[in-house]
């Protein structure tokens, strides 16, 4: 899976599951002030993220993540170490 499928799957699933409005979504925007995220919808996102993605996610590893880049980046990353294995 690259980069370009990771965004659209994620953008899909923020639009869906969080009722994001797509045009708020890019790159270099904030993730938690677009979205409105509180503490339940990081637990909402981690199912999803598993249930989309295929892999376990730290809640600890959103700690570093605060544009969308960073979370495309992140998903890619996980992404790439799960199917080296």
């Amino acid at each position: 899976m690259d980069i370009r499928e990771i965004v659209t799957v994620t953008n899909k699933f923020l639009v869906e599951e969080f009722e994001a409005n797509p045009e708020s979504i890019s790159p270099e925007a904030n993730m938690k002030s677009t979205l409105d995220l509180d503490s339940l919808d990081y637990i909402d996102m981690v199912v999803v993220i598993e249930d989309n993605f295929g892999f376990k996610v730290n809640p600890e590893d959103f700690q570093s993540i605060v544009t969308f880049q960073d979370f495309y980046n992140y998903v890619a990353t996980r992404v790439q170490q799960k199917e080296l294995v």
